[in-house]
């Protein structure tokens, strides 16, 4: 249930791949108005070849590369234990919001925190997940593209550097404040942790 005082943080992943069952975090970005949260994390798994050529990302011997620049890299136990800190640092009740959290995002980052029993203590401190996506889509009917850099384009006049996390949040995060949309209508999107 949506609360107006709610927190609306706004995150993103990028990943090994599009699989939501199987694919791995390689980066994960957060911001709420100036403050922003931003990790790398070497993938247990392979990268499919499309994820490579979007994000630019590889690894290569045990390091990750983005572009051919070495990223600072920590476990990600310990890049889900720093998030949760962040969300932490804010008023309760936090609501994560991403552009397709209920197909992607909120699946992949749920199935991370599972695999480190971290989904009960991630439970005390997110309430659920806004997808944009799906807000936009149903309340702005007739657009030629949902993407978010379409999205950014349509409504903001302005493109970003996109499949980046953090310039993903960043831009999310604009987008939403363009949109504006009431609190009735932000509550129809939003998922409760237990869905995933």
């Amino acid at each position: 249930m949506y609360y107006e005082y709610q927190t609306k943080v706004f995150f993103d992943l990028e990943t090994t791949g599009l699989d939501t069952k199987s694919c791995d975090v390689i980066q994960l970005s957060a911001v709420c108005g100036a403050r922003q949260f931003n990790a790398y994390t070497v993938p247990p798994g392979i990268l499919t070849q499309s994820a490579t050529d979007v994000t630019g990302f590889v690894v290569s011997n045990g390091r990750l590369f983005c572009r051919g620049v070495p990223m600072k890299t920590i476990h990600l136990h310990d890049l889900l234990v720093t998030f949760m800190d962040f969300l932490r640092s804010f008023p309760r009740p936090v609501l994560l919001a991403a552009h397709n959290a209920r197909l992607f995002d909120a699946p992949v980052l749920t199935k991370a925190l599972k695999k480190f029993n971290l989904l009960t203590e991630f439970k005390s401190v997110v309430c659920g997940f806004l997808d944009t996506f799906l807000l936009v889509k149903n309340v702005h009917r007739g657009l030629a593209s949902y993407s978010q850099p379409n999205l950014v384009k349509h409504f903001l006049g302005k493109s970003y550097k996109e499949h980046d996390a953090l310039e993903d949040a960043r831009a999310l995060q604009d987008l939403l404040t363009r949109l504006n949309p009431t609190p009735p209508v932000i509550n129809r999107f939003i998922y409760g942790i237990f869905c995933f």
